[in-house]
């Protein structure tokens, strides 16, 4: 009797070891750390430098999980719009409200044709945003 009391603790304890916290601080999927403002340092895809696109002014993007908006700066025009997230799952698909200044360069259009590939985000140390297509990480933000 005490050595199938004993498989059963011992079970009990394991199983209840693997249904601990399913956020890791590498990789979270609460929304609310998406709540703030995220500044661009990373884009994928132009073969132009970086700091060529964005040479005045980077990209940010602000995200209002609560009021369920997301709005920006593209490096040149203002954006906002509907935030549309479940869980991890993110896109950029809906019309955004956009301000129509001329912009130099191929930045804006670059970000803005980025941000509409993205469907799913990730959160690192609370401090970088990663919004990817599937696993590949398409744009990086620092928290500002």
């Amino acid at each position: 009797m005490k050595k199938v009391f004993l498989f059963f603790f011992i079970a009990f304890i394991s199983l209840s070891g693997c249904n601990s916290s399913k956020k890791t601080s590498g990789n979270m999927t609460d929304a609310a750390l998406l709540n703030g403002t995220w500044e661009l340092n990373y884009i994928t895809g132009p073969r132009i430098a970086f700091d060529g696109l964005y040479p005045d002014k980077k990209p940010t993007i602000t995200f209002d999980v609560t009021g369920s908006k997301v709005s920006g700066n593209s490096s040149c025009n203002n954006f906002n719009g509907k935030l549309n997230t479940t869980g991890n799952k993110i896109n950029f698909n809906d019309p955004m409200a956009m301000t129509r200044m001329m912009c130099p360069g191929q930045g804006e259009n670059t970000f803005m044709e980025t941000l509409k590939k993205v469907d799913t985000w990730s959160v690192t140390d609370g401090k970088t945003l990663n919004l990817m297509m599937g696993d590949l990480s398409m744009m990086r933000f620092t928290k500002k």
